[in-house]
C-alpha cells in the first residue's frame, strides 16, 4: 500500500505519528510544503492549486493509492475538488473535532484554536451549524496568527510562544472553557504549553487518531492486510527543522530529503 500525506510543514507529522501506531505493511510519503507555508494565510485558490500539484506529484512519482490531506485549512479549501479530480484515490481530509468537543464538554463552553482560513472556511461554518443542534454550547474561536511559524522553527516552549498562547487562552479560561479543539495539525505540538496555561483538567481534542483509524478501515476495504513494516519518507519543499521531524516521529531512521514541486 502506498500512502501520500501532506501539510504546509511539520504539523501533519502529528497525523503520521498516529498512523504509525495502527497502520502497517505500507510505504508512506510525507510532503512538508514549507516553501508555501503557512497555508492558513493564503487564498483559497492558491491553496487549491497547491493541493492539486502535490497530489499529482505523489501519484506520478510514487503511485499512491490513498491521500491524506493532513491540514484543516487545505481540507476546507480543496477536499471536494480533490475527490472529484482523483476519484480512484482514497482521499481523507482533516476537520476540527467540533463534534467530540460538544459531546465532551461539561461546562458547555468550548474553545477552538485554528488558522484564520479554517475559521472563515465554508466547511468549518457548515460543521458548526450542523452540530449546533446536538447540544447548546458557546464557542470561543481564536485565530492563532503566527503560531504555526513558531512551531516550524521548533520554538515550542519559548517565552514568545507561551505569551502568544496565554493571550489567546486567557478569555477562554475566564469563561470556564473545559474543552479545546486543536483546529490545526500543528497545534498538538504545543499541547503541554496549553495545559500549563489552562490547567491539566482541560480536554484537548485533536484528530490524528481518528484519521489513522479511517485510513486503516478504508484500506482494508480495498484488500490491504495491514501486516509488515511501515516505511516513512519525508520530503520538504523549503526550509525545515529536521530535529523536529525526528522528535515528532520518535525515529531517526527516516529518509528526509528536499524535493521540487
Amino acid at each position: 500500500m502506498k500512502v501520500g500525506v501532506f501539510d504546509s510543514g511539520l504539523g501533519g507529522l502529528t497525523v503520521v505519528s498516529s498512523i504509525q501506531k495502527v497502520f502497517q505493511g505500507a510505504e508512506l510519503f510525507y510532503i512538508a510544503d514549507t516553501a508555501y507555508a503557512p497555508y492558513g494565510e493564503k487564498t483559497v485558490e492558491e491553496i487549491l492549486n497547491r493541493c492539486i500539484n502535490i497530489t499529482s506529484y505523489l501519484l506520478e512519482k510514487y503511485g499512491i493509492e490513498a491521500l491524506i490531506v493532513a491540514c484543516n485549512t487545505a481540507t476546507s479549501a480543496a477536499i471536494k475538488h480533490l475527490r472529484e479530480k482523483f476519484p480512484f484515490l482514497i482521499v481523507i481530509g482533516t476537520e476540527p473535532g467540533i463534534k467530540p468537543a460538544i459531546l465532551n464538554t461539561k461546562s458547555s463552553h468550548v474553545g477552538v484554536l485554528a488558522t484564520p482560513a479554517t475559521l472563515k472556511g465554508d466547511k468549518y461554518q457548515l460543521l458548526v451549524n450542523e452540530l449546533s443542534n446536538i447540544k447548546k454550547v458557546t464557542l470561543y474561536e481564536q485565530a492563532c496568527i503566527g503560531l504555526v511559524e513558531q512551531i516550524e522553527k521548533g520554538e515550542i516552549d519559548t517565552p514568545k510562544t507561551f505569551n502568544m498562547l496565554e493571550k489567546w487562552l486567557k478569555p477562554m479560561k475566564e469563561n470556564g472553557v473545559d474543552t479545546i479543539v486543536l483546529g490545526c495539525t500543528h497545534y498538538p505540538l504545543v499541547d503541554e504549553v496549553i495545559k500549563k496555561i489552562m490547567g491539566n483538567d482541560i480536554t484537548l481534542i485533536e484528530t490524528g487518531n481518528a484519521i489513522a483509524n479511517r485510513l486503516k478501515l478504508l484500506s482494508e476495504e480495498i484488500g490491504h492486510t495491514n501486516q509488515g513494516k511501515l516505511e516513512i519518507k519525508v520530503c520538504y519543499t523549503g526550509e525545515i527543522n529536521i530535529q523536529m521531524i525526528e522528535k515528532i516521529l520518535e525515529n531517526k531512521n527516516i529518509e528526509v530529503r528536499k524535493c521540487n514541486i
